[in-house]
């Protein structure tokens, strides 16, 4: 006796039916009058929307951990996304200007002062003018470094080791400039801030992260960084700077090379001698860092210790406990 094969149905659509269920029509379409506003009151009322979809729900304290999350999660998905293994951060003044910029402005400021000779402020905008002048030598400086590096390993398109800045204006642009000059990918972690701020046109779409907090910020600036490069800078530079050499001195991460770009600048703002002096560090304590004032000098240095120190930049992040 022969066997008829089952018979086996279309498969469904994945979304439409025939037939409609019953709670794809409203109360109110079957008739009762007063269900369309008590529905209409559910529905919109907050607790009827979507957690990732309610803003308000999402800014409570209670919630906060869970922006701490996400505030991770998404620079370490989208870092990882593009095969990064290790960074060489840098960080320096957004006021630090490209010399033609800060030779314009110098300009301005001396016709200025010209015709106000006796007025304070104007000689004060003369003499910050050339200052500005002065330490705009550090963009160029900045531009080839984000270049050294962005040629690095097998090249531009080996992204194992990669540029990484706040993503903002002046020496972090410059590091970033430098990096797509050459056409290597590279990096910004931009914060946002009640001012808005827009961040540099020369990190790679894709790897430029916008964090609500400073401190997730500074997790992913230190878990990858093979290096920690410092340009002439003010408060956001001293606070990247202090707390990487905490963390290296502490040996909450493992030590990596730190370098202080502008002795003269840093020996200034930064009296580590005076320090020691004080016994408020060790000795040891000033070998977590050193000086240079070309890109060439700061690239060698970094390979130098790296191979002094058996490491390697290109691969595997840092250990940040």
């Amino acid at each position: 006796m022969s066997r008829r094969p089952p018979h086996v149905p279309e498969p469904p659509n994945p979304v439409e039916r025939h037939e409609p269920l019953p709670w794809e029509k409203s109360k109110a379409a079957l008739g009762e009058a007063t269900a369309a506003e008590r529905q209409r009151l559910i529905m919109e009322n907050p607790s009827y929307i979507e957690p990732d979809q309610d803003v308000g729900f999402m800014h409570e304290d209670d919630t906060r951990g869970v922006r701490l999350q996400l505030d991770y999660f998404k620079a370490e998905q989208g870092i990882a996304h593009h095969g990064i293994k290790r960074t060489i951060v840098v960080f320096g003044s957004t006021r630090l200007q490209e010399p033609e910029a800060a030779q314009r402005e110098l300009l301005a400021a001396q016709q200025a002062l010209a015709t106000k000779p006796n007025d304070e402020t104007a000689q004060r905008a003369e003499r910050l003018a050339v200052n500005r002048l002065d330490m705009s030598r550090y963009y160029h400086v900045a531009r080839q470094l984000g270049q050294l590096v962005g040629n690095a390993g097998n090249g531009p398109k080996d992204s194992r080791l990669v540029v990484m800045t706040g993503g903002g204006p002046g020496g972090m642009e410059a590091a970033n400039r430098g990096a797509f000059d050459v056409g290597a990918e590279s990096i910004g972690l931009n914060v946002t801030l009640p001012r808005e701020q827009y961040p540099n046109p020369y990190v790679t779409p894709g790897l430029c992260f916008q964090f609500h907090y400073f401190a997730l910020r500074k997790l992913h600036f230190m878990k990858r960084a093979a290096a920690l490069v410092a340009l002439p800078g003010g408060f956001g530079t001293l606070d990247e700077l202090f707390g990487a050499l905490t963390l290296i001195q502490t040996r909450k991460i493992t030590p990596i090379p730190v370098v202080l770009v502008g002795e003269a600048y840093w020996r200034a703002v930064f009296n580590a001698d005076f320090l020691l002096e004080h016994g408020k560090i060790d000795a040891e304590d000033l070998d977590l860092f050193w000086y240079a004032e070309t890109a060439d000098d700061v690239w060698d240095g970094i390979c130098q210790w790296h191979k002094a120190n058996g490491s390697d930049p290109f691969d595997g992040p840092n250990r940040t406990t």
